[in-house]
């Protein structure tokens, strides 16, 4: 729970910019290309001596949005205050995602507090859900294919060991650079808006960022091998102790991607 005395956080350039007392309302006067604008949250890009910003400004969504996500069974996101720590945790971890460049948060009631976040841009990048949408009908290199699939499972491996669970472990959440079509693969995990930090992720939340990583590559002309793949490569384990030792975890991922797709009508025979 926040106090209520503000939290800030102002890293270069900000700290030269603002002070702590104008970073509120500095934050509030900024405008740019919209990216996300609903219910309690703005999204949008600026530019800064030639370095790209996104900035997430979040204001109280009221109880009434609150008790309906706790209704369905889903944690409430009221604030940056989450993704903040999260990004902040993964670096300390060395694991490549946000880079926060100012925070705030103010307030004591969940239902009205006021935060803001600010992120150096991942640029310049592509995200896996762009990358991949034209993969059934034009596939990628065998080399190429398999070398993403192995650094996507690295670096959810590496999150989740971390002790961070993303809740939206989706394609589109993950960012290749560029400069990987040329040589090493580097990817990094953005929009933890929801992410949670644990001791360990294991069990229910292992099983929900991987079906969700799963149901959002079902259209991209994957096989069962590279499914096979991304399994060995996240829990680094050969095929056979896989299907052995994990095959309580293999069966639940099944049948929350089930869940996931019979909300779509996407689902096909993968694991």
């Amino acid at each position: 729970m926040l106090s209520r005395r503000p939290a800030l956080v102002l890293a270069a350039p900000f700290n030269s910019l603002w002070s702590e007392e104008e970073a509120f309302d500095r934050v509030n006067a900024l405008s740019g290309e919209e990216f996300r604008n609903v219910a309690g949250r703005r999204t949008f890009r600026i530019e800064l001596a030639n370095t790209g910003y996104f900035v997430k400004i979040h204001r109280g969504v009221g109880w009434g949005e609150i008790f309906k996500n706790l209704v369905t069974g889903k944690l409430p996101v009221v604030g940056a205050t989450s993704e903040f720590r999260a990004a902040t945790h993964l670096k300390q971890f060395g694991v490549s995602t946000l880079t926060v460049g100012a925070f705030g948060a103010k307030g004591f009631s969940p239902a009205r507090t006021e935060s803001f976040l600010v992120t150096e841009e991942i640029a310049p990048a592509v995200d896996l859900e762009v990358l991949t949408k034209s993969w059934k009908i034009e596939p990628p290199s065998f080399v190429f294919k398999h070398s993403l699939i192995g650094a996507l499972a690295r670096l959810i491996r590496d999150m989740h060991e971390a002790g961070v669970n993303h809740r939206d472990c989706y394609l589109c959440h993950f960012l290749l650079h560029s400069d990987s079509l040329s040589g090493m693969i580097r990817l990094s995990v953005i929009d933890l808006h929801r992410a949670q930090i644990r001791q360990s992720v294991t069990g229910r939340w292992m099983i929900k960022d991987l079906a969700g990583l799963a149901f959002s590559a079902l259209d991209i002309g994957l096989t069962q091998r590279d499914y096979l793949r991304f399994l060995m490569m996240y829990f680094e384990s050969d095929a056979g102790s896989i299907f052995e030792g994990r095959r309580h975890e293999l069966e639940a991922i099944k049948l929350r991607l089930e869940k996931f797709a019979r909300r779509k009508n996407k689902y096909g025979d993968l694991l």
